[in-house]
């Protein structure tokens, strides 16, 4: 692709872009978005043979180096063998979109899932950042990719602690944004909200009017340089400026009533499970 935008992205963070998260959902999108704009890629997920398929249809179709990277984020040294694995090319953008959701109430969760959850989505992306700061402060210009949520601007009943996880990330978003332009460093956090991916089901979630991961990355892209936060899809954009004349006590029922729609069906399940319950208690 030879347009002036793409011309863009590939002269401030070409040739070569991380994407975690890659082997499907938003991830992937990112990873399709920035192979058609013609940047090469390293592909992070778990899952070596999904990445593998990815590689190989962005190389036909885009012509598209790519390196594939399984690994696990949650594991202490994740960051540091993906940095170690760069070492012999120019990463110039970081597209931290591996994460996971949990919902329902807290105490129903178990405490490992919680941990793991806090694991990938916190931990790992402190570490990613860390590594990756100080490649793209060296080279000068560079760009990262933070996913917040449409949950992270107020405390969101039946998903706590994720919407806590994604306040993490758009708080080290806005922050790293000021701290790092003077290095040429462009940071945006990346607020969308339901989005038709695998994210829904791992979450045990139900999600109506979801958007596409396409629109997401292609948006998030756009504003990349421009905008400290991006609010792909109509409903992020919609419950953002509703919520936002609110108290925060207000916006806090009104996300619980949005999340507690997502999650009647967890309620449900409980009522006709043996032992539960009697269905209208």
């Amino acid at each position: 692709m030879n347009s002036a935008f793409a011309q863009l992205v590939q002269r401030q963070y070409g040739p070569w872009a991380v994407v975690t998260g890659a082997s499907d959902g938003i991830g992937q999108a990112f990873a399709c978005e920035l192979a058609r704009l013609g940047l090469n890629l390293v592909l992070v997920a778990r899952r070596e043979a999904a990445l593998q398929v990815l590689a190989d249809e962005l190389h036909r179709t885009h012509g598209t180096r790519s390196r594939v990277m399984p690994l696990d984020l949650a594991q202490p040294d994740a960051a540091v063998r993906l940095d170690a694995a760069c070492d012999d090319i120019d990463v110039g953008l970081l597209v931290a979109a591996a994460g996971f959701g949990t919902s329902g109430p807290l105490l129903s969760s178990t405490l490992a899932d919680e941990r793991s959850m806090l694991s990938v989505n916190c931990d790992a992306v402190l570490a990613q950042c860390w590594w990756f700061g100080q490649r793209l402060r060296r080279r000068g210009r560079g760009g990262v990719v933070l996913m917040s949520s449409l949950l992270a601007f107020q405390g969101t009943p039946r998903a706590a602690h994720y919407a806590a996880t994604k306040a993490y990330i758009q708080s080290l978003a806005e922050g790293l944004r000021v701290e790092w332009a003077p290095h040429g460093v462009n940071v945006i956090a990346c607020a969308p909200g339901p989005i038709a991916s695998g994210f829904a089901q791992r979450a045990n979630m139900v999600m109506n009017g979801a958007d596409r991961p396409a629109t997401v990355a292609q948006a998030t892209l756009r504003a990349l340089g421009r905008r400290g936060t991006v609010r792909p899809g109509v409903l992020s954009k919609l419950l953002g400026w509703s919520l936002a004349t609110l108290p925060r006590w207000a916006q806090v029922r009104v996300i619980g009533q949005v999340m507690a729609g997502m999650t009647a069906h967890q309620q449900d399940a409980s009522a006709r499970a043996p032992g539960g319950p009697p269905a209208g208690a």
